[in-house]
């Protein structure tokens, strides 16, 4: 399981972080609104832990705003404002459970598990552009030259430009999306990935075109 973590106390996500690694739950972290819509819009996290205070957009604005886009990623809400109110408001933006502060471990540990085993409302697992499908569960890449078994990243990658097409995606979020948002990767790593793709994009055929934008990043452009 891989979440993200919105909060802007360090100290505090630094303990989370630690006892959700410790019991098997990767965790990326952020620490303002700005930042959290950026990483939600990858689409790439099991569920999201969101602090209600945050620097820029406050938590309640960030949440409104994901479901407003479609966003369909659980959210826990995380906040010191517990009253009846405050819990009803989260709730009504889009929130699927609430924690107030201060809280223990183990109990928010117990709400994540709970969330990732509800039924989720997930994006399609395959995806159809042009003449190309991209099956997200078996990770093939299928088109009329035939079909290429995807490494996972190459599918993480492949799945973030395709969800967006025609779009520009920046560098630092496909880093994000096939390496997690905390990881410290060189950029020829993602350089490197985006040959492997193109190179699966030719073998299979597909009329799509992966055009690089310099020094901003990527866009998976549709035929004409």
């Amino acid at each position: 399981m891989r979440i993200l973590l919105i909060e802007d106390n360090e100290e505090l996500c630094a303990a989370i972080q630690a006892y959700l690694l410790k019991n098997g739950v990767g965790t990326d972290l952020c620490c303002n609104g700005e930042e959290a819509l950026l990483f939600l819009r990858q689409g790439i996290y099991d569920m999201c832990c969101l602090d209600r205070m945050l620097p820029g957009l406050d938590g309640l604005t960030v949440l409104q705003q994901a479901r407003a886009e479609g966003i369909t990623t659980p959210v826990l809400m995380l906040t010191a404002l517990s009253r009846v109110g405050d819990r009803v408001d989260g709730l009504e933006a889009g929130a699927d459970d609430y924690l107030a502060k201060p809280f223990d471990m183990r109990e928010l540990l117990a709400r994540i598990r709970a969330l990732a085993r509800r039924p989720a409302a997930v994006a399609s697992k395959e995806l159809r552009l042009g003449n190309t499908a991209l099956d997200l569960m078996q990770m093939t890449l299928s088109g009329p030259g035939g079909s290429e078994q995807l490494t996972k990243r190459e599918c993480s990658l492949l799945e973030a430009l395709a969800r967006r097409p025609g779009q520009l995606v920046a560098r630092p979020v496909l880093l994000g999306c096939v390496w997690g948002a905390e990881a410290e990767v060189e950029d020829s790593s993602l350089d490197s990935y985006i040959h492997f793709v193109r190179r699966r994009l030719s073998a299979v055929g597909s009329d799509l075109k992966l055009a690089t934008v310099r020094g901003q990043g990527y866009r998976l452009e549709l035929p004409a």
